[in-house]
């Protein structure tokens, strides 16, 4: 399967939103549209913050992909979180999430990127299964914990 990621600019926010609410009210995360908005200018605005890539398969768009970068003592330096991957259904079970996992390493990498995270839904076993393949691999030792410090916005 051929794809081609293409990162996302500020003339693009209006191809990648519809994705991001169908990937909001897949994962019931209760957003809106100015959120969404908001979030995505800012993570565009400063390449040093990550980045979403449109995913397209035969020019046709099939999804998207973020990464947010952040910085570890324990990885070295720069990692970042997969903070959010969607195929449309049509796309899925094609091989399209792998091929794109493999090419957003090697866009992390260029990035200095030492370490790629991602969360997936416990009852998620299709994504888990996908990302093992990916060499992605589970930290039983810990548990992802989160605050959040103010409302989005």
């Amino acid at each position: 399967m051929t794809i081609q990621l293409q990162l996302l600019t500020e003339n693009q926010i209006d191809t990648v939103l519809p994705l991001v609410a169908a990937y909001h009210e897949f994962e019931s995360l209760e957003t809106t549209e100015i959120e969404r908005t908001s979030a995505i200018r800012k993570l565009i605005s400063d390449h040093n913050l990550g980045g979403i890539w449109l995913i397209y398969s035969e020019e046709e768009l099939a999804g998207y992909i973020a990464l947010c970068r952040g910085f570890s003592i324990e990885f070295g330096g720069f990692d970042a979180f997969v903070d959010e991957f969607y195929l449309l259904p049509k796309f899925r079970g094609q091989g399209i999430g792998a091929e794109t996992l493999e090419q957003i390493k090697a866009e992390a990498s260029k990035m200095d990127i030492e370490a790629l995270h991602l969360e997936v839904a416990r009852a998620n076993t299709r994504a888990q299964k996908l990302y093992a393949k990916a060499q992605f691999k589970p930290r039983d030792k810990y548990v992802l914990m989160t605050v959040q410090l103010s409302p989005s916005s």
